[in-house]
């Protein structure tokens, strides 16, 4: 009988709070991480508004010098990394260390640094660039500097499929686990897009909710005045054993990493596909890769980012794909709560769906205000609900067309 893959440790910094029990008492609270930008001056832009991470001070998670030479989405993946590492009682050593995986993704890498290193280069010259700027820009960084931290010398590196990259990565380490290659993976992803350019760029694909004054309401995935995402940012960072390491060593269980699915509209460099086709695939195949059926699935965490495009696609697809079942499953975004952390939010949301299944309780979507009728599942609106869920999946597509999703099982 195959080994299964369990998760024995989960850290995050996100907008909702600086560790796994913070985040999710903010989340079933129903709490809001959206406000006024902070990081930067952005009077001159047409968005103010997003889901920063508060209070973060990365010297209580590292030195302050290796802090300095991290670009933010660096110093979230260690953070998380350093979280989850400690919760699961894992003990990297010189045994060990060959077996352990670090895969923690980012869609985007350090733009701060990225954008701070043009305009150094243009105003004061290529002298004063900083010689740790490739670094602190390089997609990978979060897994390589999470792997010298901890002294981590299995595989490592970061998958970027957009808004999809937490959750292919986390899928991409579950196949490794299951093929015997790895015993234990630090894996999920870490995004730091908050920057002038970031916003920009993302408004200027029309993306964007411009409720700046009104941020309160804003974003609202699923209802029918919905006007873009918030951006967001953070890491979270699951440790994932296969079943026989982690008994070996007596840790404690919080549910198995089931299955995974991953596809391609090859429909449009932004939009989805109109009737969610690759989504449909997705989910049917990680179903099948958990052993799973439709009649299993007791929780959805959606993509939902407040898009009409994405929002009224991703109905068509969980429709498509459970049929009459589609209207009995509770669906949820929490990134009415979060924001869009980019590639980190489909890492977040595989942690809030495993404290969905040990918790009893699932995550509401907030400010559902006015029903859409292109999007009419049940939501869980506004309030967090109880409910008995043996298997959940979160959804995570992306821009260029990317599908990945998990499904995660109570253990047992």
């Amino acid at each position: 009988m195959q080994d299964r893959i369990v998760i024995t440790g989960m850290g995050t910094v996100n907008p909702l709070g600086l560790s796994v029990k913070e985040s999710w008492e903010n989340t079933i609270a129903g709490r809001s991480g959206v406000a006024l930008i902070t990081l930067f001056d952005s009077s001159p832009l047409q968005v103010h508004i997003a889901a920063e991470v508060k209070g973060f001070k990365p010297e209580n998670f590292m030195d302050a010098k290796e802090a300095r030479r991290r670009d933010r989405f660096e110093q979230f993946a260690v953070a998380a990394a350093r979280q989850a590492l400690a919760h699961s009682g894992l003990e990297v050593t010189d045994r060990n260390s060959g077996r352990i995986g670090v895969i923690i993704s980012s869609a985007i890498g350090g733009l701060y640094s990225l954008q701070e290193a043009i305009l150094t280069n243009h105003t004061e010259g290529p002298r004063k660039v900083s010689p740790f700027m490739i670094p602190m820009l390089m997609a990978n960084g979060g897994a390589g500097m999470a792997a010298i931290e901890f002294g981590i010398k299995g595989p490592c590196f970061s998958v970027a499929s957009a808004c999809a990259s937490g959750a292919d990565g986390i899928g991409t380490a579950l196949m490794m686990l299951r093929t015997g290659m790895i015993d234990a993976a630090l894996t999920g992803a870490a995004e730091a897009t908050i920057t002038s350019t970031g916003v920009a760029a993302f408004d200027r694909v029309g993306a964007m909710s411009r409720r700046n004054d009104d941020y309160s309401m804003t974003p609202q995935p699923f209802d029918k005045n919905r006007d873009g995402l918030v951006m967001g940012e953070g890491a979270a960072v699951l440790v994932l054993e296969r079943e026989s390491s982690a008994k070996a060593r007596g840790a404690e269980i919080f549910a198995e990493l089931a299955g995974y699915g991953a596809t391609a509209d090859a429909y449009h460099v932004t939009a989805p596909h109109e009737h969610g086709a690759g989504g449909v695939a997705a989910m049917l195949m990680a179903l099948q890769s958990a052993n799973a059926n439709i009649q299993d699935v007791g929780y959805i965490n959606a993509h939902g980012t407040g898009t009409s495009l994405n929002d009224q696609a991703e109905t068509r697809a969980i429709k498509a794909a459970f049929g009459d079942l589609a209207y009995k499953i509770p669906v949820s975004s929490t990134k009415s709560m979060t924001g869009h952390m980019m590639g980190a939010t489909g890492a977040l949301e595989a942690i809030f769906c495993t404290q969905a299944i040990r918790e009893g309780i699932l995550p509401p979507t907030i400010n559902f205000q006015t029903p859409d009728p292109e999007c009419d599942l049940d939501y869980v609106p506004n309030k967090a609900r109880e409910a008995n869920v043996t298997l959940a999946i979160s959804n995570a597509f992306g821009f260029g067309g990317h599908n990945a999703v998990l499904a995660v099982r109570k253990y047992s």
